[in-house]
């Protein structure tokens, strides 16, 4: 008993910390900033789409950004040893706008990271590029089932008039949203992850880079250390971002335009996803002696609470256990001594623990879904709460494939 109670104040206070710093952020978002050119130079934007057996979805992505208003860009797509159709519809394209880069075996299917460095190596030898400065070449990665907002190259563009910035993320969202509660769910996910977190890291210096819809200054690339631009890790996007700003450049979060993608509408499917980027986090750590060596205080303490949250999920997953184990050791005692030991009071405080956070995505999605309204984003955010609860399964699959040595990328399969 001692344990359990233990365990339960524990998971308590680390969730109440974790809430504290997550209003804060909330109240920071919340800011605006006002941006307007001062440096309006033709810049050229290569997208890059690592594809691995990409058939079902490679075809719409590209009919997306070869109608972008633009003309001053290119599309790479990188097939990563595919065996259906994806090098067949990507010689389709136009092939004015759409190059197609083949990886065989024994170099293909070696990871994402493996794919896009690939990429870069080809964009730099083929000549592509030639007459462009590094500092105004753009490459942004599209996953294959990305679909590029129209406006989205005139809304990214000014945040590269500024020398320093190195990298932009757009918003990401689920284009088949409206197909179940679970694409709903993760379509949540990504406004909230957009719209209070990243809009808030603007102004700590600390911008996350995802894996779909990042916008790279090659000359910032060109930086990095290594064999190429991504590392081997499961999430090649998140170590991107920290030695982007590791080198002193400046990340920034577009809230103007977005990349939207497929949700994964299966359950299994999604918690081995989001195992692979639990996995990824963890193999992050490797990161921690750079952060704090190289990045600035106030961002380097964010990177390294971002960086602590699979220790907080594994160690919070032991919360709804405990108050389960307390719930009914209560119960028992009430029915021994004939009458209730607590006062119904008294699951108000587990109600506002875990619902408060409901109120403030219900608003910040319905400032996004219009068309659901305030009340309908909030009850679903109550959903959300419990939506939470597949990290903890999606963590432990994480954590016990690092502890036997599994590295395996588990790619989503498209539908």
């Amino acid at each position: 008993m001692v344990i359990t109670e233990l365990l339960l104040w524990s998971s308590i206070t680390l969730i109440v910390m974790a809430a504290c710093y997550n209003t804060s952020l909330f109240l920071l978002s919340r800011r605006r900033i006002r941006r307007s050119r001062t440096d309006r130079r033709e810049r050229f934007y290569v997208f890059l789409l690592a594809c691995l057996n990409e058939e079902k979805v490679l075809s719409e992505s590209l009919e997306r950004i070869t109608s972008l208003p633009s003309r001053n860009f290119m599309a790479l797509v990188i097939d990563d040893g595919s065996d259906d159709r994806t090098s067949e519809i990507a010689l389709a394209a136009d092939p004015a706008l759409v190059r197609l880069h083949r990886r065989n075996p024994p170099n293909a299917r070696k990871g994402k990271g493996a794919a896009l460095n690939d990429g870069v190596r080809y964009l730099r030898e083929s000549g592509v590029l030639a007459g462009h400065a590094p500092e105004n070449v753009v490459l942004c990665v599209v996953d294959a089932d990305g679909r590029l907002d129209p406006h989205i190259v005139q809304s990214v563009d000014p945040f590269f008039d500024d020398p320093g910035t190195g990298a932009v993320q757009v918003c990401v969202r689920m284009y088949n949203r409206h197909l179940g509660l679970l694409a709903r769910m993760q379509d949540m996910e990504f406004v909230v992850y957009g719209d209070v977190f990243q809009s808030a890291r603007r102004f700590i210096g600390s911008v996350g880079m995802g894996g779909n819809g990042q916008f790279m200054r090659l000359a910032a690339l060109n930086t990095l250390d290594g064999d190429g631009p991504w590392s081997d890790s499961l999430t090649e996007d998140l170590d991107l971002g920290v030695r982007l700003i590791a080198k002193g450049w400046t990340n920034m979060h577009c809230t103007t335009a977005a990349v939207s993608q497929q949700a994964v509408l299966s359950l299994r499917r999604l918690i081995r996803q989001r195992s692979r980027w639990f996995q990824g986090h963890l193999q992050s750590a490797g990161l921690v002696p750079l952060i704090l060596r190289d990045v600035p205080t106030r961002a380097a303490l964010d990177m390294l609470y971002h960086l602590s949250s699979p220790v907080l999920i594994l160690l919070t997953s032991l919360l709804p256990l405990s108050f389960l184990v307390a719930l009914g050791a209560t119960t028992v005692a009430s029915f021994q001594v004939g009458h209730p030991l607590v006062s119904p009071m008294w699951l108000l405080g587990p109600y506002l623990l875990s619902f408060t956070t409901a109120y403030a995505y219900g608003y910040v999605y319905a400032k996004r879904e219009r068309d659901l309204g305030l009340v309908r984003s909030v009850l679903i955010a109550h959903v959300f709460v419990f939506y939470g609860y597949i990290w903890f399964a999606a963590g432990w699959w994480g954590f016990w494939r690092m502890l036997t040595g599994q590295r395996g990328w588990l790619k989503t399969a498209r539908t």
